[in-house]
């Protein structure tokens, strides 16, 4: 089975920071997204959250619904509580055709906290406290699966899973339910080896988000302690192709893993600096190359 390329809309409109692209329509991102050859798109803050709603828009531009963002509180909340919380989130992903949630723990997390250092980040420190997390999420994790979803966990700066050590704490204290999301730019902001992590969890690895990174303003972030999304409005994203991020190395270890989901490019950036169609068009074309060169097979494309 091909892998299928999709783009999240945060290139034209960012969800934690509203002044990044207010002004674009919904109608203009999906008509970019479409143009730049992608098959589908992620869920965005300016998107309907009704299926009736939501499908005809998406099938007038040719686009599938690739999943959409779930911030978790299980630090705080019961198993239970949680999967009360995500259902409306849960049924528009089914109602969709989408096969997995994006899911993070945000229970104290400062990545939409503009004046907080990613320093001031929560951690967990002992063992109980990732026993605790890890039962919770993987019961959530089942409740999905029987429902007909993956959930497919997001490592984040700014959040308790941030880290490579995390991101393997974590699949060793969840059950095979709990499906892995490598986010490239993340893990490359946490100083993390993408395809070894790719490599080690391969079985379990269900989503990837593909952002690359530009070294000399990850530095400057890095120095600063800064705010995430101050390293955003930096540009410390860009799409893949466009940074320092081996992709050839990743999309190797995804061919001989066999992985089979989608690669979606997202690359928090301003779009009055950074024109997203302009963008957008370069991380798929790198990406199809990049999958050519490897022998990685790619869904049917359109040009883009």
């Amino acid at each position: 089975m091909a892998v299928r390329l999709g783009v999240n809309p945060i290139g034209w409109t960012n969800d934690d920071l509203v002044e990044l692209g207010d002004e674009i329509p919904l109608e203009v991102c999906l008509g970019e997204a479409r143009e730049a050859g992608y098959e589908g798109i992620e869920l965005g803050r300016k998107f309907p959250r009704r299926a009736a709603e939501l499908r005809p828009i998406l099938d007038r531009h040719g686009l599938a619904l690739v999943s959409g963002w779930y911030g978790a509180e299980l630090l705080t909340h019961s198993a239970k509580e949680e999967i009360a919380a995500l259902q409306d989130h849960r049924a528009l992903l089914l109602d969709m055709g989408s096969t997995v949630m994006v899911f993070a723990e945000v229970s104290g997390a400062v990545h939409g906290e503009r004046g907080v250092p990613l320093s001031q980040r929560p951690t967990l420190t002992d063992d109980a406290a990732w026993r605790r997390f890890g039962e919770r999420l993987t019961e959530v994790a089942e409740h999905l699966r029987a429902c007909g979803l993956r959930l497919a966990y997001h490592h984040h700066m700014g959040t308790v899973v941030e880290t490579e050590a995390e991101i393997d704490r974590l699949m060793a204290t969840t059950g095979e339910a709990v499906g892995l999301l490598l986010d490239t730019g993340h893990l490359t902001y946490a100083g993390g080896d993408i395809a070894g992590v790719a490599r080690r969890h391969a079985r379990r690895l269900v989503h990837v988000h593909a952002k690359d990174v530009r070294p000399p303003v990850l530095a400057d972030a890095r120095r600063q302690d800064s705010s995430f999304l101050d390293a955003v409005v930096a540009g410390v994203f860009t799409v893949p192709g466009d940074g320092g991020v081996d992709y050839p190395a990743l999309l190797e270890v995804l061919k001989t893993a066999g992985y089979a989901g989608w690669l979606v490019v997202e690359a928090e950036q301003d779009p009055a600096v950074a024109p997203p169609l302009t963008y957008a068009r370069m991380g798929w074309r790198h990406l199809r190359e990049t999958a050519a060169a490897v022998g990685l097979s790619l869904s049917t494309p359109r040009s883009g």
